[in-house]
């Protein structure tokens, strides 16, 4: 389960006009199925706009493929059928640990907060399904 995209060498992803760099991959940014597709639009371009073909996943970029994850996503890793993810819901909170199921698309994070980057890098290096 993957999508493609393009991107700038900043790190912007491509709007679906193809004009400008959109610093978060959304729903506006342009996106394909395949690699060749992309690679195609890419090639298409111009030398004005220039733009890699990068593959998105469920491990690198949750937010896309669990639209119920809120917050800053840190850290992520995958075990088994799911994508366990360091979280700060808002910015200044505790951490929490997001586990997010390939199979059903849901969301469940866990009732313990951390306090420190440490604490809760612990725990996610630890952390095992029930």
């Amino acid at each position: 389960m993957s999508i493609f995209a393009l991107q700038s060498e900043a790190g912007g992803f491509l709007d679906e006009g193809l004009k400008r760099f959109n610093k978060e991959f959304d729903d506006w940014c342009v996106q394909f199925d395949n690699y060749e597709d992309a690679n195609l639009i890419r090639q298409n371009l111009g030398k004005k706009i220039v733009a890699e073909v990068v593959e998105i996943t469920p491990l690198s970029y949750p937010k896309y493929f669990f639209h119920t994850l809120q917050g800053v996503i840190h850290a992520t890793r995958q075990i088994d059928d799911k994508i366990i993810c360091i979280v700060e819901p808002y910015m200044g909170s505790n951490f929490r640990i997001a586990v997010c199921d390939l199979t059903t698309k849901k969301v469940t994070i866990t009732k313990t907060s951390y306090k420190n980057v440490l604490s809760v890098e612990g725990a996610f290096a630890h952390f095992e399904l029930k």
